[in-house]
C-alpha cells in the first residue's frame, strides 16, 4: 500500500520538521510513504475563495481517479487511535488504491476537493495549525501501523 500526504504550506519550525522527519522515516518500515507540499495561497490571492481555488487546482494535479482521498478537517469524523488503526486496515484491504491524505490550508478546502474526498477525518475538536496537524497526524499514522502489527508502541 502506498500513502501520500499532501499538505498546504511549508514547515517553518525546525522542531516540528524534525519530528515529522522522524515519523516519516519510521513509517517506511510499514508502508510506502511520501509527502508533497503545496505552497499556501493565503497571502498570494485576493480572497479566501481565490486562495482555496488555487490550492484546489494544485491538489487535483497530485491525485488520480483511482486514489482513496481522505481529508483532515476539524469537521470530520473523530477516531480513537485504535479505531483509526482499524479504519486504516479497511483502507489497506481495498485493492490497488493509493491512500492520499490531505491537510488543507488556513482557509480549508474548496468545494470540489470536499466532493472528491472519500472520507473526512478529524484529529481533534480543537484546531491546530497545519504544521502541528502534519506532525500529529504522522504520529497517529505510525501508531496505527504499530497497533496493526501488535507492537508495543501503543499502550
Amino acid at each position: 500500500m502506498k500513502i501520500l500526504l499532501i499538505t498546504i504550506g511549508d514547515n517553518e519550525d525546525k522542531y516540528l520538521s524534525s519530528g515529522f522527519e522522524l515519523y516519516a522515516k519510521r513509517l517506511q518500515h510499514y508502508v510506502s510513504f511520501d509527502t508533497v507540499t503545496i505552497p499556501s495561497q493565503k497571502n498570494k490571492s485576493n480572497s479566501k475563495e481565490a486562495a482555496m481555488q488555487a490550492e484546489a487546482k494544485e491538489i487535483q494535479k497530485k491525485i488520480t481517479p483511482a486514489d482513496l482521498v481522505i481529508l483532515l478537517d476539524e469537521k470530520g469524523k473523530e477516531f480513537s487511535s485504535v479505531e483509526f488503526a482499524k479504519q486504516m486496515q479497511k483502507f489497506m484491504n481495498m485493492p490497488g488504491k493509493r491512500m492520499v491524505f490531505i491537510i488543507g490550508g488556513p482557509f480549508g478546502f474548496a468545494s470540489e476537493i470536499k466532493e472528491r474526498a472519500n472520507q473526512t477525518i478529524s484529529l481533534s475538536k480543537m484546531t491546530f495549525n497545519h504544521q502541528m496537524a502534519k506532525l500529529f497526524f504522522l504520529e497517529q499514522l505510525y501508531r496505527a501501523m504499530t497497533i496493526l502489527k501488535g507492537e508495543p508502541y501503543h499502550h
